[in-house]
């Protein structure tokens, strides 16, 4: 029997979002997540998630849990936990704060030892693009430390934060096993969280 053309698929993805202290992931995850931003977040303090659901194709649902990760977390021994059934990560730097980037390698490396999926899906984000534009050669960086992309954003200014997020969203969908990435909800009511839809930009 065929199966209907308007069957529905739910998919709940699990996406980290990594990086040092101050670059900006709890300004990404609440741009992408509520559209807003704000000059005044607080400090992250060890973890907070975020839900968005998207109508992805007339027949594809997608929830997906962004998870922002503290910046102080790579220490901690509780990474493993906030990790597990991680389906893809974001990985951001501060472009005017080079050191940043030289941290993405360590925390590239804690994925690497503390996830499941060995070809976990990941993305650079060189945030605040706004205040500088003086980035390195990003394309060879991510080669070297196997991470799929790059894009410059700026969640002050919006810019490409959904673009770079709805791509990472792709590239989970192009895996070999989309179920194999359909993460258990770890006990979390989504209901709890707020919503908001995709938003062509």
């Amino acid at each position: 029997m065929e199966q209907s053309a308007n069957y529905n698929q739910d998919f709940l993805f699990k996406v980290l979002v990594v990086g040092d202290f101050g670059v900006g992931k709890t300004a990404i995850v609440r741009r992408y997540t509520e559209g807003e931003f704000s000059q005044n977040y607080k400090i992250t303090i060890g973890v907070d998630f975020l839900i968005k659901r998207l109508r992805w194709h007339p027949n594809k649902q997608i929830t997906l849990q962004m998870w922002d990760i503290a910046g102080h977390e790579r220490f901690g021994s509780l990474t493993r936990v906030y990790y597990k059934y991680a389906t893809a990560a974001v990985l951001v730097y501060d472009l005017s704060r080079p050191t940043t980037l030289e941290s993405i390698i360590k925390w590239r490396e804690d994925l690497r030892e503390k996830t499941d999926d060995a070809r976990l899906p990941t993305l650079l984000l060189a945030n605040k693009c706004d205040i500088s534009q003086d980035w390195p050669d990003l394309d060879k960086f991510c080669k070297q430390h196997g991470i799929d992309a790059w894009f410059p954003t700026s969640a002050k200014e919006n810019v490409n934060v959904d673009e770079a997020i709805n791509f990472l969203v792709e590239r989970i969908l192009e895996g070999d096993s989309v179920q194999s990435h359909n993460a258990p909800d770890d006990g979390v009511n989504l209901e709890d969280k707020p919503t908001s839809s995709l938003c062509n930009c």
